[in-house]
């Protein structure tokens, strides 16, 4: 990817699951998501690091490019550290919280 330049720390925020709106909606599944609270990925050079799942990666892709690209302040101060951002992933069923954010 050109003009990326900076390394994005994707840190784990929150796990939640909504077990009345799965129960309600969702087939049965076998395995859910293996990320854990805490847990730590590193994106260099714009690319999705191993281990992050593709529907995580695909929600939060283009606040990690801004900010690899030196940009953030999302939404007029939106962060209160305008190089980063919180993203969840696009289960409605198990949403995960990521806090993105640049490192120097």
């Amino acid at each position: 990817m050109e003009n990326v330049s900076k390394i994005c720390r994707i840190t784990v925020m929150r796990k939640v699951f909504h077990r009345d709106l799965a129960e309600r909606y969702e087939n049965p599944i076998e395995h859910a998501c293996d990320l854990q609270e805490g847990q730590v990925f590193l994106c260099v050079d714009g690319k999705r690091p191993d281990g992050l799942c593709e529907s995580a990666w695909e929600s939060m892709l283009p606040f990690v490019l801004e900010l690899a690209r030196g940009g953030g302040n999302f939404y007029d101060g939106w962060m209160k550290n305008e190089k980063s951002a919180m993203i969840s992933c696009n289960d409605g069923f198990r949403p995960v919280s990521f806090l993105i954010e640049t490192i120097d």
